[in-house]
This record gives C-alpha cells, sequence and structure tokens, in this order.
C-alpha cells in the first residue's frame, strides 16, 4: 500500500499558478496518495510558522509555494529544513535565472500577475461577451467576435468557450441543431476563426442520456437515439467540411486540450 502525503502548497498570491503546477506534477504519478492543503496569500512569518506546525502534527508533509518576495521565501526555507519537512520552491530558481538573462533585477512583488493592465481589462470584456453569446442566444453581432465554435449538443462548446474567454478571446458558441438554419452573417464572416467540435456518437449519447436523467426530462426521445446523434454528427462534418471550417474531435480531449489546439489554429491562421 502506497504512504500518503500531506501535500501544502503555500503561496504569497491566490495559490492559481501554483495549484496548475501542482496538477500537472501530480499527474505524472500514477499512485500518488494524498491530501492537499492551500495557503493563499502567506505574506507574514508568522504565518508561515502555524503552517510549519501543522505540518509537524501529520505525517509525510510537504511543502511546495510560490513566494516572490526573497526574504520570506528564505524563512520558509530555512523552517522547513529546521524541522525536516521536504519544500520546494517553485519560482524561485526560475526567477533567479531570468534575472540573469535579462540583465535586470526582479520587483519580487506578490500577485504581479494581476496588474490591473490592458490584457487584464481584454480578458474580462471577453468573458463579458462570451458568457452573452452562449449557446447561439445572441448572433447580431457575430462580425464581433474572434471565434466562433459549432458543434452539436455536448460537445463541450460552453466550457471551451469560457477557457478561451478567460484567455482574452471573444467566442461565440452556436449549437447545431436540424432544421434550425445557422445565422445568414456566419458564413460571411471572415474576421472570426470558425471551427468545428465533433465527438463519438457513442459517447455523445451516454452524456445526453446522463443530463436527460438529472433534468429528468423523458420527452425527448430522439436525444438520446445513437442512430440520430449518429446523423447529427455527420451532417455537422459534412457543413465544416463544406465551409472548409477546421474540425476538433473533442471525445478523448480534456477543456484545456481542445482549447490548445484551437490556440494553435489561430496561430496557424495568421501566419498564412
Amino acid at each position: 500500500m502506497n504512504e500518503k502525503y500531506n501535500v501544502y502548497l503555500v503561496s504569497d498570491s491566490t495559490g492559481e499558478t501554483l495549484d496548475r503546477i501542482f496538477l500537472s506534477l501530480k499527474s505524472q504519478f500514477a499512485n500518488f496518495d494524498y491530501e492537499k492543503k492551500e495557503f493563499a496569500f502567506v505574506r507574514t512569518e508568522q504565518q508561515i510558522d502555524k503552517i510549519i506546525k501543522e505540518c509537524n502534527k501529520s505525517e509525510n508533509s510537504l511543502i511546495l509555494y510560490t513566494i516572490v518576495e526573497t526574504k520570506l521565501a528564505k524563512y520558509i526555507a530555512k523552517q522547513s529544513e529546521i524541522n525536516d519537512v521536504p519544500c520546494f520552491g517553485i519560482l524561485g530558481n526560475l526567477i533567479l535565472s531570468f534575472s540573469k538573462l535579462l540583465n535586470q533585477k526582479a520587483i519580487h512583488k506578490p500577485s504581479a500577475q494581476h496588474v490591473l493592465d490592458d490584457d487584464y481589462y481584454k480578458r474580462i470584456e471577453a468573458i463579458q461577451f462570451t458568457m452573452t453569446h452562449d449557446d447561439g442566444k445572441k448572433v447580431d453581432d457575430i462580425n464581433n467576435a474572434d471565434l466562433i465554435l459549432l458543434g452539436v449538443s455536448r460537445t463541450s462548446k460552453t466550457p471551451t468557450s469560457i477557457y478561451l474567454a478567460n484567455r482574452g478571446y471573444k467566442t461565440i458558441n452556436i449549437p447545431l441543431v436540424p432544421d434550425r438554419r445557422l445565422p445568414e452573417n456566419l458564413i460571411s464572416n471572415t474576421k472570426a476563426c470558425i471551427i468545428g467540435l465533433i465527438a463519438d456518437p457513442e459517447r455523445l449519447a451516454d452524456i445526453r442520456r446522463n443530463r436527460v436523467a438529472i433534468m429528468k426530462d423523458h420527452k425527448i426521445k430522439e436525444y438520446t437515439e445513437l442512430e440520430y446523434i449518429k446523423k447529427e454528427v455527420n451532417e455537422s462534418k459534412n457543413l465544416f467540411k463544406r465551409n472548409n471550417w477546421p474540425i476538433i474531435d473533442v471525445t478523448r480531449r480534456s477543456v484545456e486540450e481542445t482549447a490548445a489546439s484551437i490556440l494553435k489554429i489561430i496561430e496557424i491562421k495568421k501566419i498564412r
């Protein structure tokens, strides 16, 4: 039986960066049993002392931290060593190496990545736009979009759109429904990158059945029928091919992987 670890994620900011790094790290180990505790906005030695004290009460404790203020980073490293707690600084060496490469000192300011600059406001605007245009609710200003995602029901259009909006892309997602016409200005849109999303029909059938069960709506029989779904998916493929729109199969992809593929398509389109 594998040992269970108590992982303490300590950040001087929101902890978002550290959480994502830990997510990538743990995915590389198939048999990593752990319990995670997160500490955000840690900016005093007293806060660190409390964390170390808690570590001492647990077995197999380890600390991962992102603390950019030099004095505090040294303090957590020293106290961890004194108390024999494995401790790993995520950004320290990287900041130092970058500092040498750029030949300038780092500012070592917590939450510096959350500054209210143009990029921040661009993301907020993109999120608001995307939420307003979710599921084909609003298409009269389709020419203002950076991205347009098309796909039949349950092809991850909404979560992918929101993820891309957080990257600053104004995204419209439009469901493909039989006998429902697409927006007239979609085909003529030359500004936005239009991408078709598809998925394996059997997988879609499973997802739709679960959704119908949760909603307790059994009136829409065709919605979950495999043959009907196969027809939907084939028609969507034909639509995408006719218009020469890139196609992404989301069956075995996470939202992040789908978004990464979309961003790659955008990059290629820019080069052309």
